[in-house]
Parts: structure tokens; sequence; C-alpha cells
């Protein structure tokens, strides 16, 4: 669709390209006419019906009006951006209608013309251009974050990880740190939840992060319930973890356990963590991380001027 190839009437073959799934493709086409017929959607024609030969075949043609000009008797030649297709209900309909006007059978027209046709409002309407944008667009989007994801491998500091640990010093320095723990011996391991010396690190499909143990507030799970219907498949848990700064980690998807040991090792590496989720965890750190300061300086403010 978006980088057709070019096929002239003597090379073309819309029973070959039709079923190699190459629909989309530049017809040069010689000596076209047209049927009289032309297709509409709602108030607006969509294009005009002309009939050519290609490779001793009769072939119907749809054209934008823009192209044929709307609707000229004939078109010696021209290149157009074409998608074929096979026996559609508009063609069919075409050829009933003809057959009619000929007074000629509707079996013996089907057997006279091509059963594909080469529609060109179908390769340049507006299903398709949106197509083609949004495929460019997420081509972009997708080659920047090749790029990106490149640039973090070669040179981890750079990373939006490692950056946010800027809160809690420089983050060259705790990474090189928290490599070195995590390469000899984690004081607890999942798998894909780690425990260093002094680093609680997630290495998941869902997200990195490095915190200083030091730095967490805020320890608690959440259940979930993976069911169909009816039937109740599994559980999974979920860690939430409340860093300074106002840094937060979820790590989904894993099992009890897990969740439990993790728990319970950073509550004994520190005892100042809150654990577990309640009111009145959730008002404490609030209050420790300051989160209604900007409301309150805002109300003062109001207050003031009224």
């Amino acid at each position: 669709m978006l980088f057709p190839k070019t096929y002239a009437e003597e090379e073309t073959s819309l029973y070959d390209l039709y079923n190699s799934k190459e629909v989309y493709a530049k017809f040069k086409l010689t000596d076209l006419y047209f049927t009289g017929y032309t297709s509409k959607w709602l108030d607006s024609t969509r294009g005009y019906y002309y009939y050519t030969m290609i490779n001793s075949e009769c072939v119907i043609v749809l054209l934008d009006p823009d192209t044929c000009e709307q609707g000229a008797p004939t078109i010696d030649k021209l290149t157009i951006h074409g998608q074929v297709l096979y026996d559609s209900d508009a063609a069919r309909a075409l050829l009933s209608n003809l057959a009619r006007d000929l007074n000629w059978s509707e079996e013996g027209i089907l057997s006279t013309v091509s059963s594909y046709t080469i529609s060109e409002p179908d390769a340049t309407g507006f299903i398709s251009m949106s197509f083609e944008f949004f495929f460019v667009i997420f081509a972009i989007y997708s080659i920047l974050n090749i790029i990106i994801c490149c640039i973090f491998i070669a040179f981890p500091v750079l990373s939006i990880p490692v950056q946010k640990t800027r809160a809690y010093g420089k983050p060259a320095e705790i990474l090189a740190e928290a490599e070195e723990e995590l390469a000899t011996l984690p004081q607890l391991a999942t798998e894909d939840m780690f425990i260093t010396e002094h680093y609680f690190i997630e290495t998941s499909s869902y997200g990195v992060a490095i915190v200083p143990i030091d730095a967490i507030i805020w320890i608690y799970k959440y259940s979930t319930m993976h069911k169909f219907l009816w039937h109740h498949f599994s559980i999974t848990y979920t860690l939430y973890i409340t860093a300074g700064k106002r840094h937060y980690i979820k790590c989904p998807k894993n099992i009890k356990s897990d969740i439990d040991g993790i728990m319970d090792y950073l509550a004994e590496a520190n005892h100042d963590i809150l654990v577990g989720f309640s009111e009145e965890n959730r008002l404490k750190v609030e209050e420790i991380q300051n989160d209604f300061d900007i409301i309150r300086k805002i109300t003062s403010f109001l207050s003031k001027r009224v």
C-alpha cells in the first residue's frame, strides 16, 4: 500500500497479483472507455467505471473523479494506484446492469469480463490514507524508540529509571553501587525483584526501578482475581512502593510468597517503613510528602486576596 510496484499492461496478471496478496499496485493502462456507470457513496460520486483490455482480457476499472476528469468518454493512457478486487458486489451489479442495457445474458457478460477489477478509490480513499498516515506516524515513533533504547543500553546512566534516582544522589554513583551489589549476592531475590544491601531493584517487563531502601516510605500489596466469566483462574499480587520525592513503584503479577518475603525484608531493613494499606498510613504518607502543601499555599494566597 505504501510502496506499490508499477506494472504495465503486458506484464500485469491480476490473478497472480491477487493470489500473491499483492493487491495494491500502480498500473499503466491504455485505451480506457467509460461504461456510463458511476459509483456513489451517500450523495457524492465515488468514482467512474471504465473498461479496458489487459492481456486480452476485459477488465473493469474504477477511477477517481479527478483522474478521469469527471467521466471523460475515453482515456488514451494513465497510471493509477489501485487495489485489485475479486468478484466484488459492486462489479457484479455493474455487469448485471450492462447485460440488461445490451440485451445480453448475465452469464454471457460474466464469462467475457474478468472477475478481477481495479479500484483506484479503494487504494486512495480516506481509509487507505488514514492507514498510511498512522503507519508512518507509528513507524517514526518506533524508530525513535529503538534509537532511544539503544542509547540507554549503551549509556544506562541516561535511562529514565536511573535518572529518577537523582532525587537521592548522583545517578552514576547510585547505578555503580547498585550494579556492584547486584553482581555479588543479593540479600533477597525473586524472578524480577531484588534486594541488595542498600537498594530495592525491579527488572520486569512492566518497568525497571532502582530505589534506596532508606528512601522507602510505604509498602503494601494488592490482590487481583483473574477470571473468565464465572470461572476463577488465579490470584496475583501487586507490590506498591512509595519512596521519597514522590517516587512510586508498582510490581504487578507476582505470587503471594514473593511479595510477603520482599515486604518482610524491607520492613526489617528499614523500621521507618509503613507496612500495609490503611487510611492511617495513607494520611501519614501525605503528611510526610507534603502532598497538600501546594493546595494549602494556594488556599492561603486566595484567602489573603479576599
